[in-house]
């Protein structure tokens, strides 16, 4: 819908005014519709954009600064950071620490926790075990320059990767973990990606504000064989990393 020619927003069913509007911000942001002026427009100029009141505008903009996103400026507006997305490269071979490559001068992956527990229905079916088979579950982090850039949870059939969360802990690498645990190779079999809005937990983990858009990444990477291997869910946030599928 339109009005004058501008964009209105429509009230959703549990989403705020202000996170829709930051929502529409990041989207301009991020296809460089202000790369002219290097500024978010003046709130007077949103709010009659969106057709929302300056107090909506306001929130949203703050949410933005808190995640890094603008700047205000005393006697200027709001700047938009110049902080580009680091390109996560999705192929056959997928890997981590390779796909970041040279974007960032240091690496980390952080092992947040882990568990071995019965496989529910979706993590057997995806790594071909049968009902009631135990898997080792990973929870990581990983920074790249210091700035969280992704959070795994991540499962392994626990009869063939015993100790994997030990080899990750030293490494922070899952690439060095399972060559610890004797596969030195693995492809990627599917890749499902989608977008929501972040919940409690990302928010905390991944550094962001409510209302923050994550990439989720759902993977299942398989050894020589063709045999599964690893069932993964990876959050990133939509500010910091983008993704190039190559076949």
């Amino acid at each position: 819908m339109t009005r004058m020619g501008v964009n209105v927003i429509q009230k959703q069913k549990g989403v705020a005014l202000w996170r829709q509007i930051s929502d529409r911000i990041r989207a301009n942001i991020a296809s460089g519709a202000y790369d002219m002026t290097g500024m978010v427009p003046p709130e007077t100029t949103l709010a009659q954009e969106f057709g929302v009141n300056r107090h909506t505008v306001r929130a949203a903009l703050s949410a933005l600064a808190q995640e890094g996103m603008v700047r205000a400026v005393q006697g200027r507006g709001t700047m938009i950071e110049r902080r580009d997305k680091f390109d996560f490269p999705i192929g056959r071979r997928t890997r981590f620490s390779e796909g970041i490559g040279d974007q960032a001068r240091d690496l980390q992956g952080v092992l947040l926790s882990s568990e071995t527990e019965v496989a529910s229905t979706e993590v057997a079916g995806r790594l071909q075990l049968e009902a009631g088979s135990l898997v080792c579950r990973l929870e990581a982090l990983r920074k790249a320059d210091g700035r969280p850039v992704s959070h795994s949870t991540m499962w392994f059939p626990a009869e063939r990767f015993t100790g994997i969360d030990d080899a990750f802990r030293r490494s922070g690498s899952i690439t060095a973990a399972l060559a610890a645990c004797g596969v030195d190779d693995y492809v990627r079999d599917v890749t499902e990606i989608s977008a929501v809005h972040a919940e409690p937990d990302d928010v905390a983990t991944l550094a962001l504000t409510p209302g923050a858009i994550i990439l989720i990444n759902r993977a299942l990477n398989l050894d020589p064989q063709g045999v599964p291997i690893q069932y993964a869910v990876t959050r990133f946030p939509a500010d910091r990393v983008q993704f190039t599928i190559r076949s």
